[in-house]
């Protein structure tokens, strides 16, 4: 009985103190930099914008949430500047994207950053759609058969970043694609089309609420397929903000060239699985105080619980599921995690296709 009125008294003291540090944090008139590693007119651009007022409406004293960019190397240039940042005071945040979670699982030699140094507060999922200029769809029925020989232009940031989803994608649909390497951002690689330098186009479902359904509406693009989602067995489904529009399973299954079966498909998934599901995530830095880390936490989960989240995330973001704490935790685990088989599969086609050699 001592024993439990010790254990009890513990817990009382324990909470007292957690109670008083979660006080004691205070961003009155402080500034929060949200670093993001890509160009203000990409996908990660519009998240974090959309995230950075009402987190400073939820954070103790109303901090000013301010969006950085940080371009170049795909992300990695950015990334490896927040490994070396050891900020205690949470006014330092880092915004992770697909393109940077693919290259620390290729094992890129430019990462120098370690996923495990940093804390997880907030996840979030996201999807993209692929999409073509009004002549190239004139051939696009739902399947890629009618569009063998033709030759099509992409923006591409880098052979290890996010958009080895669509270019395996479409290698795997028989489409021949051009890839102009090393843009900065989703967003530089829309403007590219937009000015008829790339005639094929994907962009996360942010960018392309915002960037692309204009286009849609002009008649200028034409959405070709989504990456799809996943259901609660795993399996790939209709994207749920994009319900009318056929993933690329269905396309896949419905070309002559492309088989869902394979081991092409399967590290495709795979990858896919680890890009988008939980493809954006906001981190504190290491050494960041557990009563910090804490508060972020807080003020994500009251974000999410605002009765008018779902409506305006689904309008700004899409319809994909917000973590915080303990399952952003879980989300980034999923985002770096990939089987040796995937793996293996995706880097000896990044050195085929690309010449790019990852041993």
């Amino acid at each position: 009985m001592k024993t439990l009125t010790r254990i009890v008294a513990g817990a009382a003291v324990a909470l007292s103190l957690t109670a008083t540090a979660h006080a004691d944090v205070d961003f009155s008139g402080k500034t929060i930099e949200w670093t993001i590693p890509f160009s203000e007119t990409g996908g990660s651009a519009k998240w974090a914008n959309f995230f950075a007022p009402l987190l400073s409406e939820n954070l103790p004293g109303n901090p000013t949430v301010v969006v950085k960019f940080m371009p170049g190397a795909g992300s990695t240039k950015g990334a490896n500047w927040f490994q070396e940042q050891q900020h205690t005071d949470g006014t330092v945040m880092f915004g992770s994207s697909g393109s940077t979670q693919f290259p620390y699982l290729l094992g890129d030699p430019r990462v120098r950053y370690e996923y495990s140094d940093w804390n997880p507060v907030m996840a979030s999922g996201t999807g993209g759609v692929a999409y073509l200029n009004p002549e190239a769809a004139k051939k696009f029925n739902g399947t890629t058969n009618n569009m063998q020989g033709m030759t099509f232009i992409y923006g591409n940031q880098g052979a290890t970043r996010l958009d080895l989803i669509p270019a395996l994608a479409w290698k795997m649909l028989g489409l021949n694609v051009e890839h102009v390497m090393g843009i900065k951002g989703r967003g530089d690689g829309r403007k590219m089309f937009e000015s008829g330098e790339a005639t094929i186009d994907y962009q996360t479902s942010s960018s392309f609420l915002k960037g692309v359904q204009p286009l849609v509406d002009e008649g200028k693009a034409v959405p070709m397929m989504t990456w799809g989602a996943l259901d609660v067995n795993g399996q790939i489904v209709r994207d749920p903000t994009f319900p009318d529009v056929p993933t690329f399973k269905e396309v896949c299954e419905a070309t002559f060239s492309c088989s869902t079966t394979g081991p092409e498909f399967k590290a495709w998934k795979a990858f896919f699985i680890a890009g988008f599901p939980s493809q954006k995530i906001s981190f504190l830095p290491a050494g960041t105080p557990q009563d910090v880390i804490d508060t972020y936490t807080k003020a994500f989960a009251a974000i999410r619980a605002r009765s008018d989240f779902a409506e305006i995330s689904a309008k700004h973001l899409g319809k994909y599921p917000m973590y915080v704490g303990d399952e952003a935790k879980s989300a980034l685990n999923e985002a770096i995690t990939v089987d040796a088989s995937a793996k293996s599969f995706v880097t000896g086609w990044l050195q085929s296709e690309f010449g790019v050699s990852l041993n």
